[in-house]
């Protein structure tokens, strides 16, 4: 939501103006032709948006693509049933183990939804892609083998038989796969299964090796790299067995990542391999692109496998990003097995495919391995196939935290594979607290097996949206961002892309009074009720007594609406008429206090709604209320603080206290009261702009691990969009995409049944395209691949794990205990890229190139597209020199406290603080002026702009001495002797500008931190200077408030920035005009650009400006 933001306003740092040189040169660009100009405009717009996501972007684009993909291929031949042992006929790997399969596929009518794909056998060429042609040629003569010759061979090899018709059908079980792989990468199909044997994950390339004699998923991935281009591939195995043969071919591969969870018990379980433990991370240049995870008990359950897979497989799979999913399908796992001795359920299998579903634009392909309880094994298969068909995730029978078998070999894992991958490195390790803290809850999940079985495929999404509720409207602001248009944007954009049409409409309801007393006081309900008949007057005075609230007679009517309709949408998930759904409303709710309107919040819709579903459903109701709003919803905290019932877990933007709602109740210490403790989780972020990489961490570290292990019958989103992209209040850098994610990460919860219910967002473009996408993956859609790989910040790391420490008492599944030494042992910033002595000459594949590459170049490895960190080269002599400065800033331990003071208490101002103002930070440089380090007296430092390349001109009157430090004054200052100086991190005998600059020529000049746009296509909103001038003391024209004001460039009003009121943001919003000038630096900024813009168009408005305050014309504008 909501309130005041604590965002910063575009603003230049230290900005003068630029000399005479510059305006010649200024002078001349605008001599050349038109063509040129244009060309070379664009090209430095484009080259603003930043090259790395360019390249991303053009990395994901598939110009062979037919549109999404839809269907599940299902392939089966009785050709697969031809073969048995010869001379053991009770031997486990049967014919049954197939044609039983296929029998209750049929059963549950699960064969006629899929689309049949025809077996066809695989061809000598394909064999040879990862098979040597002496074996190939051995097997295809076993054709002509009596029984005699067949045993003997089979006895050299490890647990083998081999039949007459064995190799006929071992060729059709590999083609059965690449006809899958054809489907899906030609999008012919969304996903598939193959139901096939002999099973292949054992078989090496030159030999055959439990019950395996072509490696059916190798050869796939294989052939998909071959044939249909594809640079990465994900395979994961969980048969109960170590698929030894899959890690061999591609140990040394890093285009293919291994993901193994097999029975291990130290090595006694077979195959009995050394190489099966989790040490075992591949070699030379596919070191960390396998994966073992070993079981060293049996008996593993459910919660055990999707802990492995939530907080070990996804981390890594999403920074690995594939682009084709390889499922080792083997049902061994699952409970009754007598192989394998575990205690998984096709319900958890079921959860394991769809959290797979949400990688590779869903492109998942299941190829059955082992299992050899007949029931169990056609059970296994008959769950997942449903999810690949759309079928909402089913709930868990048992749920529980994961066991303390399953930490133990979770943990060594992630320590094996931690120096490979960032995303594993956001876990600081140490010790944390395993006492059971938490009272053990009431089992409400027993599921009957009619619900277990229920087809949801029939049921769709519910949409609800009533354009009543545009009528509660600001009457005082026109601008304020709280809009009337965002719900109507919001439901336009999900007409135009056809999503209205595929869900069901449902009515809003207005909420009675009994209904809203679930949460409010009757006072609180009365007083906004009396505001349908108040003056404007009396609606203004009343609305200021409220933290950040407006009032108009039509906003206690469109409060009702937006519960009421909330309320609809809950009865028909939970009474079956939808599957999930999705809340178009407004006013925000999440700030609502149970006696005080709060942050543009009257009746809190989020809680109301938990409380209704509660009421109304027939079992005692778990309700997770997942809060994704940049702002902490006080509201929803404090109704719930004291309930076990409901779990509220939000991330918001928390700045040490400081942005709104300002209160030290959001930081991740407040966990809950009594009862209620444990059940209230706080992500609070502070000081990085935090995006996709941030948000997608926080959930498979803290969210999932915890809300699956909390198993709740309802999710309840409320999904603010203000830490998108774009958003004026938040400034933050969430995607579409991003929320595309984390919508399908919570499907796999409560059997499905999600609502997202709109809270706050306040840019029209960005909550329409993240809402929408939401939905889009509601109605089962396969989320879009994300835009951006960046590591997550370490700031948001250091969140994270003091959130892990809080509720590690609580919570299980938080209890992944890492050694301190982990962190410690991982090379310096300065020597990241370089191999330490375990893997000497070869280089991570996380990390940027050690030896044999210049600077900026970045070394590809073989098939792969590997995200790793690159090295930008600014060229000259002092790039080693600004390494080893940005370096030294990276070491920072970022956990210290930035301020002295610590965050005040809380006040009861509508269960909120009034929001804090830092004050103005001095100069630690001498010499250099206040003013440019503050603007409207807001410290920079304390509010970077957006992360996207801005340019602030620095004056050139910082004297070597000062950029250097001048020893001798720091020696006579500090008493600090000169090695010690020397010492410091981030040290150079180079001057600061002259490590950033290069060797270009600045004297005199005006030094560039980074470039501004030079044009951008929103110039001809700029329109020419009014008759009567401008004047640039004038104070905003909503407030009044002089401290920091902005005049727009296309209707010259001036109006106040982001840190007074916010009243400019507001303006370019409403008014769709995005160029405005700042009357404390003269800079121009663009919000559509998110830029700073230095162009001849904005030259008068400059220089009229400069006059006015200055009494001369600016220099480059003469």
């Amino acid at each position: 939501m909501d309130s005041v933001p604590a965002a910063s306003e575009p603003r230049t740092q230290s900005r003068v103006s630029p000399d005479n040189n510059t305006a010649r040169s200024s002078k001349a660009t605008r001599k050349k032709t038109n063509n040129l100009q244009e060309t070379r405009r664009r090209g430095r717009m484009d080259r603003s948006k930043g090259q790395e996501d360019i390249a991303n972007h053009m990395m994901n684009l598939d110009l062979g693509h037919k549109g999404p993909a839809t269907g599940t291929g299902l392939v089966f031949s009785d050709i697969f049933s031809r073969y048995h042992c010869l001379w053991d006929p009770s031997h486990p790997e049967c014919p049954q183990r197939v044609t039983s399969v296929m029998d209750m596929v049929e059963q549950q009518g699960l064969q006629s939804r899929c689309v049949l794909v025809e077996a066809q056998p695989a061809t000598e060429e394909q064999l040879l892609l990862v098979h040597t042609k002496e074996y190939v040629d051995l097997m295809r003569s076993t054709q002509q083998m009596n029984e005699d010759q067949l045993k003997a061979l089979s006895d050299t090899y490890n647990s083998v038989y081999i039949h007459p018709e064995s190799y006929t059908c071992a060729c059709y079980a590999v083609g059965s796969v690449l006809q899958l792989v054809d489907k899906l990468m030609t999008s012919d199909l969304r996903n598939g299964f193959s139901v096939a044997r002999p099973p292949g994950h054992h078989a090496h390339s030159e030999k055959m090796n439990g019950y395996c004699m072509f490696n059916n998923l190798a050869i796939a991935a294989r052939y998909a790299q071959t044939h249909h281009q594809v640079a990465r591939v994900l395979v994961v195995d969980w048969d109960v067995h170590h698929g030894q043969g899959i890690q061999y071919i591609f140990q040394e591969d890093p285009s293919v990542l291994y993901f193994s969870v097999h029975r291990y018990e130290e090595g006694l379980f077979w195959p009995h391999l050394a190489e099966s433990d989790s040490n075992s991370v591949g070699s030379g240049p596919g070191e960390g692109y396998n994966i073992n995870l070993p079981w060293n008990q049996v008996g593993m359950t459910d919660a055990d496998y999707i802990t492995a897979f939530q907080q070990l497989l996804l981390p890594v799979a999403y920074e690995f990003q594939p682009q084709l999913v390889l499922v080792a399908a083997g049902f061994d796992c699952m409970t009754g097995d007598p192989k394998g001795e575990m205690s998984a359920t096709a319900q958890g299998l079921s959860v394991l495919t769809h959290m797979l579903m949400g990688l590779a634009q869903g492109k998942v392909l299941l190829a059955l391995e082992g299992g050899y309880n007949l029931q169990s094994t056609a059970e296994g298969v008959c769950a997942c196939l449903r999810t690949l068909l759309g079928e909402s995730c089913p709930r868990l029978r048992s749920p529980s935290g994961p066991s303390d078998g399953a930490l133990r070999s979770i943990s060594r894992s992630i320590s094996a594979l931690y120096p490979y991958w960032t995303s594993l490195q956001v876990l600081e390790g140490g010790p944390l607290s395993c006492i059971d803290t938490l009272k053990k809850m009431k089992d409400t999940s027993t599921l009957t097996t009619a619900e277990e079985m229920k087809d949801t495929s029939t049921l769709t999404t519910g949409l609800v949206y009533d354009q009543r509720m545009m009528e509660h409207h600001n009457m005082w602001d026109s601008h304020h961002p709280e809009l009337p248009q965002r719900i109507q944007r919001i439901f336009s954009l999900h007409e135009s892309l056809g999503l209205v049409s595929r869900c069901l409409m449902l009515p809003a309801r207005l909420a009675t009074e009994e209904e809203l007393a679930l949460c409010h006081s009757s006072k609180h309900i009365a007083q906004i009720k009396a505001t349908e008949v108040m003056k404007p007057r009396d609606l203004h005075r009343l609305g200021n007594e409220y933290n950040s609230i407006f009032i108009s007679a039509e906003s206690y009517r469109s409060a009702r609406l937006a519960v009421g309709a909330c309320f609809n949408m809950a009865q028909a998930v939970l009474n079956g008429r939808v599957r999930n759904g999705a809340a178009v409303v407004r006013p925000p709710g999440h700030h609502a206090e149970k006696d005080a309107a709060c942050g543009f919040c009257f009746f809190n819709s989020a809680a109301l709604t938990a409380r209704y579903a509660q009421s109304i459903s027939q079992k005692p109701l778990r309700v997770l209320i997942l809060d994704w709003d940049v702002h902490h919803g006080n509201g929803t905290q404090h109704i719930f603080e004291e309930d076990d019932s409901v779990l509220y877990v939000s991330l918001h933007r928390y700045e040490d206290g400081t942005f709104f709602p300002s209160s030290e109740d959001a930081d991740y210490s407040r966990v809950g009261l009594g009862r209620g403790a444990g059940f209230n989780v706080n992500i609070p972020w502070n000081g990085a702009k935090m995006g996709d990489a941030e948000y997608l961490a926080a959930f498979h570290s803290v969210v999932m691990p915890v809300a699956r292990e909390f198993d709740p019958g309802l999710v309840l989103v409320s999904a603010g969009f203000d830490a998108a992209r774009g958003d004026p209040l938040g400034g933050y850098q969430v995607t579409p995409e991003g929320y595309a994610n984390l919508t399908h990460l919570l499907l796999g919860l409560a059997g499905g049944r999600v609502l997202v219910i709109l809270e706050g967002g306040y840019n029209l473009t960005s909550i329409s395209e993240s809402m929408s996408a939401c939905t889009s993956v509601l109605l089962g859609d396969p989320p879009p691949p994300l835009p951006c790989r960046s590591p997550p910040h370490p700031n948001a790391a250091v969140s994270i794990n003091n959130v892990i420490r809080t509720h590690a008492p609580y919570w299980r599944s938080l209890r992944i205990q890492l050694p301190e030494s982990l962190r410690l042992s991982l090379p310096s910033p300065k020597h990241r890229g370089k191999r330490t002595s375990k893997g000497k000459g070869k280089k991570s594949p996380r990390q940027g190139d050690g030896g044999g590459a210049s600077p900026g170049q970045v070394t590809s490895l073989p098939h792969a597209e590997s995200p790793k960190t690159t090295r930008l080269s600014t060229g000259g002599q002092g790039n080693c020199d600004l390494d080893d400065l940005t370096k030294g800033l990276v070491s920072l331990d970022l956990n210290q406290t930035a301020s002295p003071n610590p965050s005040p208490a809380s006040v009861a101002v509508g269960g909120a603080r009034q929001k804090l103002r830092p004050g103005p930070l001095e100069s630690p440089v001498k010499g250099l002026n206040k003013e440019a380090t503050t603007v409207g007296n807001t410290p920079e430092i304390l509010h970077p702009t957006p992360d996207r390349p801005k340019t602030q001109a620095v004056t050139m009157v910082i004297s070597d001495s000062v950029a250097k430090g001048d020893q001798e004054s720091v020696d006579q200052e500090n008493g600090s002797p000169e090695t010690e100086f020397q010492g410091a991190s981030g040290y150079t005998e180079k001057p600061v500008f002259e490590l950033f600059c290069g060797g270009q020529d600045v004297d005199g000049g005006t030094l560039y931190v980074v470039d501004p746009l030079s044009w951008c296509p929103h110039l001809d909103a700029v329109k020419p200077v009014p008759a009567g001038g401008m004047d640039v003391f004038l104070p905003c024209e909503d407030c009044g408030s002089d401290a920091e004001n902005w005049i727009c460039l296309t209707c010259y009003k001036v109006f106040c920035g982001r840190y007074v009121n916010q009243h400019m943001v507001t303006h370019g919003l409403v008014s769709e005009h995005p160029v405005v000038l700042s009357f404390a630096d003269l800079s121009v900024w663009c919000y559509s650009c998110e830029a700073y813009v230095h162009n001849q168009a904005v030259f008068e408005a400059k220089d009229t400006a400069h006059r006015v305050k200055f009494g001369e014309d600016m220099p480059f504008s003469t």
